[in-house]
This record gives C-alpha cells, structure tokens and sequence, in this order.
C-alpha cells in the first residue's frame, strides 16, 4: 500500500456515510476516495478505482457487504476489506472472515475504533473489536452446553442469494429473471434451503435472512 490509504466506503445510509467518512479523512494516512451506496456498486468500484481498502456495511440493499466482499475477493490483486455493522453478531464476523474481510467493527464504536482497523489492515493485519472474543467463547460455550456444532457456513452462494430476494418479498419469477435461473431451479433451491435451515415458509427465512445480515430489519 501507499503511504496514503486510499479508501472505498460502501453504505446504504448517506448520513452513515458522511460521518464515517469524516473519521476516516481526518485521520492523517488515510483518505476516502470513493463512495458506494450498495453492494453492487462497491463491487464496480473496488474494479475501476485504484484503492487499497474496502470498509464495506454487512446489510445492503441490492447486494449485501458480505456478498460484495466475496466479488472483491474472487479478483487478483484486490484490496483489503473491512466490515462495517451495528450488530454484534457471531455469525456475522464468521461470514465476515468467510468473506475474506480481515477485520469487523461495530457502528457504535466506529469513532473510536474504525481508524485502529483501518490501519491495522494497511499493515497486513487483522482488527477484531475488544468484545468479540468474550463473545465467540460465551456463544460457543452456549452451543456446547445445547450439544450443538460451532457455527458455520450452511448455505451456499447461490442459496444466500436466493433466500435475500425471497425475504425481500420478490416471487419465483422475478428471482428466476434476475439470478437468469429457471423458475423450477428456483422452487428446487427453496427446497432445498428449507431443508437445510429446517425451516417451512417465507417469514423463517426472512428472520434467518436478518439474524445473518442478508437483509436489515
């Protein structure tokens, strides 16, 4: 990296963004030099612009920050990320790292800490916010005690794909046209994912969707 780090910031909530970005541009060695308002969008621009960060919001619309990261991740070199969230959530820093994100930060305490993971990433390394390891231990301890496995990854891409446009309220056919899927692959992946969820409608996943940051409540 540059002496400079040269910053992409993706938030769907413009007043977010102003003042995250103000953080950020008055911290000396650091610079925000693109904005996102989804997904989508970040994904465009971490390809055409010449950053070294991504600091990306978990839940957006169109695209979610998780599923920006994994696009950013796919392309050789690309820069280093950071997820941005107001949920301190075990799942979410565990699809965060999945994602390829080498840090976490909660909104609440972005002030104090975004700065820290910002240049923690320019040297290479990861940030983890000071609370996080009390609570991976307290909710794994938690699932021992339920005799249930460590928390993972259960659905695939594709199938967080699908189960975002479910809970967004899009029908069969729309999701079809714009995943360019058949409405029968659709109605198979549904399947699918309530079964792998042990699940039986559209309100489990869209509380599934919003507990793991597919979408905001």
């Amino acid at each position: 990296m540059s002496s400079e780090v040269r910053i992409l910031l993706a938030d769907d909530h413009a007043l977010v963004r102003r003042g995250v970005r103000l953080i950020l541009d008055d911290s000396p060695g650091l610079r925000v030099v693109a904005e996102a308002s989804d997904g989508a969008e970040a994904v465009q621009l971490a390809r055409s612009e010449d950053v070294d960060l991504a600091v990306l919001d978990v839940a957006m619309p169109t695209m979610t920050g998780l599923q920006a990261a994994r696009e950013i991740a796919r392309r050789t070199p690309h820069p280093k990320m950071l997820m941005l969230s107001m949920y301190d959530n075990e799942q979410y820093f565990f699809e965060a790292l999945s994602a390829g994100a080498c840090g976490y930060v909660l909104k609440s305490v972005a002030d104090q800490d975004l700065v820290h993971a910002c240049h923690a990433a320019a040297r290479g390394e990861s940030f983890l916010y000071p609370g996080v390891v009390s609570t991976l231990v307290r909710s794994y301890l938690d699932r021992v005690r339920r005799g249930e496995s460590p928390a993972g990854t259960v659905l695939t891409e594709r199938e967080e794909e699908i189960v975002k446009l479910i809970a967004e309220g899009h029908p069969s056919k729309q999701i079809a046209d714009q995943l360019s899927i058949s409405v029968k692959t659709v109605e198979r992946h549904r399947a699918n994912i309530l079964e792998k969820l042990g699940m039986r409608d559209r309100t489990e996943l869209t509380r599934y969707a919003i507990r793991v940051g597919l979408i905001e409540a």
